[in-house]
């Protein structure tokens, strides 16, 4: 496969929730993404002259190192724009970032608070934006982590996956990438902690389609029962810290520990977005053990992420 014949058709410009493609053009982005992570000196001058403005409102590790480093080794180079201290829309508004960097830039990478800010971009740009995270969802983090269980698995069809926490963005883009898979998806939370409706309806819509399943339920037993993979992530995500001691005590007995992992198959792995809490959402003994892939699914951020950015900006 050349690199002239390795990008997909997107549906769409942007990559805002996951939804803009289909399970096709998900199978089409992995089958990439192997042949970058097996070859990737066949890509060194795939997005040469190309350029990225890296927009993020939170702080980051795996984000911005994978796209500055994924961009950067295809020959493309990468502006950041540090707006941890001042947010978005403050000293100048959102439409006018855009059409300035529209006209400077290939593509926006964009971590922020409020998603509607993503939209903004998105209507004021021609070029590409791609969610680096937004309260709404992660789909870069999704992508890889379901990358990461079909090189370990193959076809995810039927697999089983737990995630136990929090119904927060990480879990909406599980249900969004997950349920365009065919994946079994068994969510706990605490009452009043379950993802938006709005986004579990779509993902079971969708799950049909592909012949997966999604369940929610507040026994974290229940969830791992049985289950292949096992995922959480921090009970208090960025702009949360406020409720940090209010979500402490929602989510005891939620940690996934040794004692739970007793529920789930005999071979299953534990994943993690990363950073972890360890003592809190999950045990260090967990986190630590031989069945933890969290630092295969950082890994694979740039492998992803790589055929993402060839796919969009190439």
């Amino acid at each position: 496969m050349s690199v002239a014949t390795a990008t997909i058709p997107a549906l769409t410009s942007d990559l805002l929730t996951g939804s803009e493609w289909s399970s096709e053009h998900v199978r089409e982005l992995y089958h990439l993404a192997a042949d970058i992570k097996a070859r990737p000196e066949r890509y060194r001058s795939a997005l040469a002259g190309r350029f990225l403005a890296l927009i993020f409102e939170k702080p980051s590790l795996r984000t911005r190192v994978t796209f500055e480093v994924g961009i950067s080794s295809m020959g493309g180079g990468a502006v950041f724009l540090d707006h941890t201290q001042s947010r978005l829309g403050e000293r100048e508004s959102v439409s006018d970032v855009a059409r300035n960097l529209d006209r400077w830039v290939q593509g926006i990478v964009a971590r922020v608070f409020e998603h509607k800010v993503l939209e903004e971009f998105a209507e004021n740009a021609s070029i590409p934006i791609i969610n680096a995270l937004s309260e709404r969802c992660h789909p870069c983090q999704a992508y890889a982590d379901f990358f990461t269980l079909e090189e370990r698995f193959g076809n995810l069809r039927g697999f089983k996956l737990a995630y136990v926490g929090d119904g927060n963005n990480v879990c909406h883009s599980l249900l969004t990438i997950g349920s365009r898979l065919g994946i079994h998806l068994r969510i706990a939370t605490p009452p009043g902690y379950e993802p938006d409706g709005a986004v579990i309806s779509e993902a079971r819509r969708t799950a049909r389609e592909n012949r997966g399943k999604i369940e929610i339920t507040h026994s974290p037993e229940d969830a791992v029962n049985g289950a292949q993979a096992m995922y959480t992530d921090v009970w208090a995500s960025m702009g949360q810290e406020q409720e940090s001691d209010k979500r402490e005590k929602a989510f005891a007995g939620y940690q996934i520990n040794s004692a739970l992992l007793e529920h789930a198959d005999a071979h299953a792995v534990f994943m993690h977005c990363l950073p972890a809490h360890r003592g809190s959402e999950v045990s260090a003994e967990v986190l630590d053990s031989p069945r933890s892939i969290v630092f295969e699914q950082a890994e694979n951020r740039l492998h992803v992420q790589k055929a993402i950015l060839l796919n969009l900006l190439g």
